[in-house]
């Protein structure tokens, strides 16, 4: 399990090299894969490719947690080999590379509120209160409509510090796309946006900042990847779901709100506010992005095998780092796409 230390060392930006998933390619020539994107799944990533090190030492991954943002323009301006999104791609972002883009879900995760209140591990938040807590309209813990849903919690009668991200973040897309389905007013404004206007919190880069600033911070609460809470044992808020129930943040509950989504051609869905009363409320893919025609043909043959190992035999460590693996069917469309890569 990961500690706060690992979290902080993503959170400096230090770039660990490591040996990409796959088999050794056709030529068994040393290949080095350049990537960068989304800090919502760098923990397992990295993890995917720190574990077949040993067996595949010829192709070597270089994968940097940028923000999704910085990940899509990366592959806009033809920096990375691969790139990485929790916010997927435009239509209009993807008519911008010439050499084409697919997109390739490669697992799913939550995205959670962690909070940092003394003498306080459970809590119980109502699509009311944690959509005005980040529109700044509750800003106590003791507020009415927090203590509702608590009965017998000792909320303080102090500031509430809300978290936010500094970055162009997909796990920003993916928390103010749910926001803006559940309040009215957030859909106004903010609304859903990778950098979204928020009209409170301190800012922190990345999953991995806003984690460190939530331990470092009494009275705090942000929105992370369930990962970075789990990793560094932060307390995390159930949440109410489309059918007022309370839910909190497991693996079950986040199968039962990606079982509800249908996965078109273009491997692209989204699940703002999931059915279902055992589903957890707010539940992304995030995808890997590649090119269609690369001109180095080991790096193409070095990209089929990486990511064909983390669509395979990869998908069985998502769970243990709190990822939820992917549904065999979205794993075969994907494995397909792969497939067709440089044709």
């Amino acid at each position: 399990m990961l500690r706060l230390s690992g979290s902080l060392i993503l959170a400096l930006g230090l770039t660990v090299g490591l040996v990409g998933c796959g088999k050794n390619n056709s030529s068994g020539e040393s290949v080095k894969l350049q990537g960068a994107g989304a800090s919502f799944p760098a923990l397992l990533y990295n993890q995917w490719f720190k574990d077949y090190k040993a067996a595949n030492p010829n192709v070597t991954v270089d994968y940097q947690s940028t923000g999704s943002g910085a990940g899509v323009k990366a592959v806009t301006d033809g920096t990375v080999d691969f790139g990485a999104s929790d916010a997927a791609m435009s239509k209009d972002e993807i008519s911008k590379v010439e050499r084409g883009v697919v997109l390739l879900p490669m697992t799913a995760g939550k995205v959670v509120l962690a909070f940092n209140l003394e003498g306080i591990k459970d809590l119980k938040l109502s699509r009311e209160a944690y959509s005005n807590i980040f529109l700044g309209k509750i800003s106590k813990w003791n507020d009415p409509a927090i203590a509702k849903t608590n009965p017998g919690v000792n909320l303080p009668d102090k500031a509430i510090n809300v978290v936010v991200r500094s970055d162009s973040s997909g796990t920003s897309y993916v928390f103010s796309q749910h926001l803006s389905a559940i309040n009215p007013e957030f859909k106004k404004s903010p609304g859903t946006n990778k950098s979204p206007n928020w009209p409170v919190g301190i800012k922190s880069k990345g999953n991995e900042g806003v984690t460190a600033s939530l331990k470092t911070t009494p009275g705090s609460i942000g929105y992370i990847e369930y990962g970075y809470a789990k990793s560094t044992e932060m307390p995390m808020a159930a949440l109410e779901n489309k059918e007022g129930q309370f839910v909190a943040p497991t693996i079950a509950s986040g199968q039962a709100a990606l079982a509800t989504a249908t996965l078109p051609d273009d491997l692209i869905a989204w699940i703002p506010d999931p059915s279902g009363k055992d589903s957890y409320p707010i539940v992304t893919f995030t995808w890997l992005i590649v090119y269609k025609k690369y001109d180095d043909a080991k790096k193409l043959d070095a990209i089929k095998q990486v990511v064909g190992y983390c669509l395979d035999k990869g998908q069985a460590t998502s769970e243990s780092l709190g990822y939820i693996p992917l549904p065999p069917a979205t794993v075969e469309k994907a494995k397909a796409a792969l497939a067709n890569l440089g044709k």
